[in-house]
C-alpha cells in the first residue's frame, strides 16, 4: 500500500489497465466471492475499501493466540469461500455456496471448484462450540460451529469449522485466505457495476421471483409458490443485482436445472468469472466513482481473512489473473438416496485424485488427461 501511495497520480499502463485501476479478480462470490486484484492506487480510495471490508478470526488463529506475522504472497494458495444468507441474529448460519480457489506457485491462473452444500461428510469434534462431532451435511458445518456458549451465533467460529471440515476433504493442510459472502450485498455489487453480462445455457425459471423482481406468494398451505415467474432465457443477457443472485439460486429440474444443485454450483461458478470480466471492462476500470461504488459495496459485503495479509495485499498477489485464466471444475458426485430417501451427496472416487494432483501441483497435466472435470460453458 504505500508503494501505491508512492505512486499515487501515476498513469503507468499494466496490461492496458491505469495502474490506479487494478480490479478484483475474483469478487464475490457469489457467490460470491473473495475480492482478489482489487483496483488500487488512490491512497484515500483504498484506505475507504480496507476500512469497510469487515474482519473476523476466520481460523481462530487470534483465539489460539497465533501471531500472524505479514508475509510476502508466494504460491501455491488456497483459498475458502462461502456465501451465506442473512438471517436472524439468533438463528445459526448454514453455508448456502461453498467454493475454494487454488491458485497454483505461478500466481497467473486459478481452479475453481465448488463442494456440495448436501455432501455427506464427517464434521470434526470442535470443543469451543461444545460440538461433539459428527456425520451430517457439509453446510451444517457452519451452524455447529457458530453456537459458541452464551452468545448469538457467530458466523466467523462457524467458518472455522467449516474451514476444518474441508481440510478433511481435501487434503489440504492450511487455508491461505478465506471469506464470508453475504448475499445481500452480493446484489448490492452487481447493481454498483451497473449489471453484468454473461452466457445463459438454458432457459431456467425462477422458483422464488416474479418478472419485475417482486417474491412470488406462497401457496396456501406451502408447497410451492404461485403467480408468473421470471424467466432467464438461453443466450447471451445483461442481469441486474436481483436477477443474478435469482438465477444463481435456481437449483430445481422443474425449473430448467436438469442436474439440481450441480447445476447451480456451475452457474455459480459461470457467473464467479462474469464478474471478473465486468470488473476488469473499461466502463469500471476508467469510472472512478462506479469503481468507487463497487469498491465500498464488495466492502459491506464480506468478512476476511488473509492470515497476516489484507485483501489488497492478496489483491496486488493476484494481479495477473483474468477471468480466462481461471478454470471452473466440476467434481464427480452421485446422490445418496432418492426421493423421500434422499440423504445428500457424495463425491465419487475420482475426486480424490484431482485433490491428490492439486496437493502435488500437478492440476495441469491432470486437467489434459481427465478434460471431463472442465466445467461446460466455462
Amino acid at each position: 500500500m504505500g508503494k501505491a501511495g508512492r505512486n499515487r497520480g501515476k498513469r503507468s499502463i499494466w496490461w492496458g489497465v491505469p495502474k490506479w485501476a487494478r480490479v478484483c479478480t475474483v469478487l464475490g462470490v457469489v457467490l460470491m466471492m473473495l475480492s482478489g486484484s482489487v483496483l488500487v492506487g488512490y491512497q484515500a480510495l483504498v484506505a475507504r475499501y480496507e476500512g469497510a471490508v469487515g474482519k473476523g478470526d476466520l481460523f481462530g488463529d487470534q483465539a489460539a493466540g497465533a501471531a500472524e506475522k505479514k508475509s510476502n504472497i508466494k504460491g501455491p494458495l488456497n483459498i475458502l469461500l462461502v456465501g451465506i444468507d442473512p438471517r436472524n441474529p439468533e438463528t445459526p448460519p448454514l453455508a448456502d455456496s461453498i467454493m475454494v480457489l487454488h491458485v497454483p506457485a505461478g500466481l497467473d491462473k486459478g481452479y475453481l471448484y465448488s463442494l456440495p452444500r448436501d455432501l455427506r461428510v464427517e464434521i470434526p469434534k470442535f470443543p469451543k462450540a461444545n460440538f461433539r462431532g459428527g456425520n451430517d451435511r457439509l453446510n451444517a458445518a457452519m451452524s455447529y460451529g457458530s453456537r459458541l456458549p452464551g452468545q448469538n451465533p457467530d458466523a466467523a467460529a462457524g467458518f472455522e469449522l467449516l474451514a476444518k471440515t474441508v481440510q478433511q476433504i481435501t487434503g489440504i493442510k492450511r487455508f491461505d485466505a478465506g471469506a464470508i459472502i453475504n448475499f445481500t450485498g452480493f446484489r448490492k455489487i452487481v447493481d454498483a457495476m451497473g449489471g453484468v453480462d454473461m452466457y445463459i445455457e438454458r432457459e431456467v425459471r425462477s422458483e422464488h421471483r416474479q418478472p419485475d423482481g417482486k417474491m412470488r406468494q406462497l401457496k396456501p398451505g406451502g408447497g410451492g409458490y404461485l403467480g408468473p415467474q421470471a424467466v432467464y432465457p438461453k443466450g447471451d443477457a445483461h442481469l441486474k443485482g436481483w436477477q443474478a443472485l435469482d438465477y444463481v439460486r435456481q437449483r430445481y429440474p422443474k425449473n430448467g436445472v436438469p442436474d439440481s444443485d450441480y447445476g447451480r454450483q456451475r452457474h455459480q461458478q459461470q457467473f464467479v468469472k462474469a464478474m471478473v470480466s465486468q470488473a476488469f471492462s473499461a466502463d469500471v476500470v476508467t469510472n472512478p466513482i462506479k469503481l468507487d461504488r463497487v469498491l465500498r459495496a464488495a466492502g459491506e459485503s464480506l468478512i476476511f481473512n488473509g492470515r497476516g495479509n489484507s485483501v489488497v495485499d492478496f489483491g496486488l498477489a493476484l494481479k495477473n489473473i483474468r477471468a480466462d485464466s481461471i478454470v471452473t471444475i466440476k467434481l464427480p458426485g452421485a446422490n445418496i438416496g432418492t426421493g423421500s430417501a434422499y440423504k445428500g451427496e457424495q463425491l465419487l472416487p475420482a475426486a480424490d485424485d484431482f485433490f491428490a494432483a492439486m496437493r502435488d501441483e500437478q492440476l495441469d497435466a491432470f486437467m489434459l488427461e481427465h478434460p471431463e472435470f472442465k466445467q461446460k460453458n466455462s
